[in-house]
């Protein structure tokens, strides 16, 4: 842990020391919920959010916000070690090519719906979201989607190729967020001392049924951003499997870093909201990817309870997506690229927005959370194709 902030309702535990401005003040509204229980814990990668910061660790009593959880639902990580121990350009370029076919990216769709078999089983809660957005979200699984979403083919420290897919519950999971976020807003108009609208982090009481229909919602996106992850995983290994004849891919590991679950924390039951933050219980594996030119690592938690047995998930940003466009020299963020030997996307100003100098220090970020985590494998990039 970086420091303690002391002025707050209750305390905010820090694992960075460099937090922006902004995000510090989304991080002292969220120590001053009425709902908020003990501290809240900001993340190495930690940055500014809707909201909440993104990186932020946030535990509830008798409520849940659904911007404490983002329009991602469910969005996270998902590897998968090979036989392989190394890979010629040649053969990346024909995954890569392969990828781009077979995969639909940013805001592209597959053209017929998938088999129903491909998703979720829907709980027995009343779901309306999902409900009216179940035939297009069938269009959705298997898709990458945009932003810093990613698949990426990965050398690492144990001599193994590896395969990374970054990606969440698309168009389902942002529906469902806007749709509980405007109920929880509109209650709380109808509430004396609510929370100021400004701060964005309306709550939904936990006994109202809209928040346990937010609740059933949510945990579908869940499962529906893992089935998503499994499928392109799936077409991936096809793929690598048809240009190198490997046929060795072990067990995923698979981990999600925005959603609400209900835990116990210093001896009371409590709803955990990471957004943008990956469980880290003891022993518990988790993915925390860098830059498309920077390692990444599979980390094995230390269950600490300061963080809520949380960890980063990611980097983090150091510039916002159009600063990044603005400010970053396209020649030198390639340059950087070329230099690692990595097959990448960044052909234009407007890809900037992914450059790796749009991120935090990926060691550094590691380094703040050695309390937290421990590496298991340290992943090098070796090509990647971006959303």
């Amino acid at each position: 842990m970086q420091q303690i902030v002391a002025t707050e309702k209750i305390p905010l535990l820090l694992w960075l020391d460099d937090l922006d401005p902004e995000a510090m003040a989304q991080a002292r509204n969220l120590a001053n919920l009425p709902c908020a229980f003990h501290h809240v814990a900001v993340m190495a990668d930690a940055h500014v959010g809707y909201g909440m910061p993104i990186g932020g660790v946030l535990a509830t009593v008798d409520a849940v916000i659904p911007n404490g959880v983002g329009v991602d639902i469910g969005c996270g990580m998902q590897a998968v070690r090979t036989g392989l121990h190394s890979l010629d350009s040649t053969t990346l370029k024909k995954i890569l090519a392969g990828l781009r076919l077979a995969i639909p990216l940013g805001f592209n769709h597959h053209k017929e719906p998938r088999p129903v078999a491909d998703m979720p089983e829907p709980a027995e809660v009343e779901m309306p979201v999902v409900e009216e957005e179940f035939s297009r979200a069938r269009c959705q699984i298997g898709t990458l989607g945009g932003g810093n979403h990613f698949i990426e083919i990965q050398h690492g420290a144990d001599n193994r190729v590896w395969l990374m897919v970054h990606s969440g519950s698309r168009n389902l999971g942002y529906r469902v967020a806007e749709h509980y976020n405007r109920l929880a807003v509109a209650l709380a108009a109808r509430t004396i001392d609510s929370v100021p609208k400004s701060w964005q982090l309306a709550s939904l009481p936990l006994a109202s049924p809209a928040a346990q229909h937010y609740l059933a919602e949510m945990r579908y996106c869940v499962a529906f951003a893992h089935a998503n992850r499994t499928a392109m995983m799936r077409v991936l290994q096809e793929i690598v499997f048809e240009s190198s004849g490997c046929d060795q891919f072990e067990a995923p590991l698979d981990v999600a870093h925005n959603y609400a679950a209900l835990e116990t924390h210093f001896f009371r039951e409590v709803w955990v909201h990471r957004k943008g933050a990956t469980r880290a219980g003891s022993g518990e594996f988790g993915i925390i990817p860098g830059s498309q030119g920077s390692a990444s690592y599979i980390v094995r938690g230390l269950g600490n309870p300061q963080s809520f047995m949380s960890c980063s998930h990611g980097a983090g940003r150091v510039l916002g997506r159009k600063e990044a466009c603005r400010v970053l020299d396209l020649k030198e963020e390639v340059a950087r690229l070329n230099a690692r030997k990595i097959l990448h996307g960044i052909r234009r100003r407007s890809d900037l927005e992914e450059a790796p100098g749009a991120y935090k220090d990926i060691a550094r970020v590691i380094d703040n959370q050695r309390d937290l985590i421990e590496v298991v494998v340290e992943l090098q990039p070796l090509a990647v194709v971006k959303g």
